[in-house]
């Protein structure tokens, strides 16, 4: 059984796709969320083997969901499926982790086809964008997502932490790399999240890896 999770901000997107898919003996829709930063938090907990990822939502959409998928959860396969066939969006998407690239007009038939064979691993590109996954992505286009404004709270060594977290470094690793005690690098943790308002690591870390870059 393919145990799917559906990522989008229109419900009745989300209701179509799981009156779709759950026609198929060999699918299970086993989620569903409005936005990245929602997918994220559920998947944590319910680790689908095939996650459909819409591209423009509010909060967190879904380029940035997608890489925070393959860094934190390299397990989960994610398929994106938009309206959106723009150049940068493919090849931004593909390359951050995305195991398939389809438009929401998509036949039905083929859209079960595409999750068969990216829930063995093979990688499904729609008609006509396998030229645009190859597309170097326009980096002048592209600009920083601001920070919030409680990261200006941090302190530069607070700011060190959430580099290391947001590298995959555990508490161990970051005492290490900065010559402290682990219970002084928890205590940094803590902060971080109070000062941040998040609930773990795994949200510091998609924030510092998804939202801006930090030197």
């Amino acid at each position: 059984m393919i145990r799917i999770f559906l990522v989008d901000d229109q419900a009745i997107i989300r209701q179509g796709l799981r009156s779709l898919l759950e026609c198929n003996p060999d699918m299970e829709i086993i989620g569903e969320a409005e936005n990245g930063k929602r997918a994220i938090e559920q998947i944590s907990m319910l680790q689908p083997d095939v996650v459909l990822m819409d591209i423009r939502m509010p909060v967190m959409d879904g380029v940035a969901a997608t890489q925070a998928l393959a860094q934190q959860y390299p397990q989960t396969k994610v398929l994106v499926l938009t309206t959106f066939d723009d150049d940068d969006y493919v090849a931004q998407s593909m390359r951050l982790g995305a195991k398939g690239y389809l438009l929401k007009d998509t036949e039905p038939e083929e859209l079960a086809l595409a999750i068969r064979a990216v829930y063995k691993g093979h990688t499904q590109l729609g008609p006509g964008l396998f030229e645009k996954a190859l597309t170097p992505i326009s980096t002048p286009a592209q600009k920083p997502i601001a920070p919030p404004p409680e990261f200006a709270q941090l302190t530069h060594r607070e700011r060190e932490v959430l580099r290391l977290i947001a590298s995959g470094a555990n508490n161990r690793e970051i005492a290490q790399a900065l010559y402290l005690s682990e219970n002084t690098v928890k205590n940094y943790v803590t902060s971080i999240l109070s000062r941040l308002n998040l609930r773990d690591r795994t949200q510091a870390a998609i924030l510092a890896n998804s939202l801006f870059k930090i030197n």
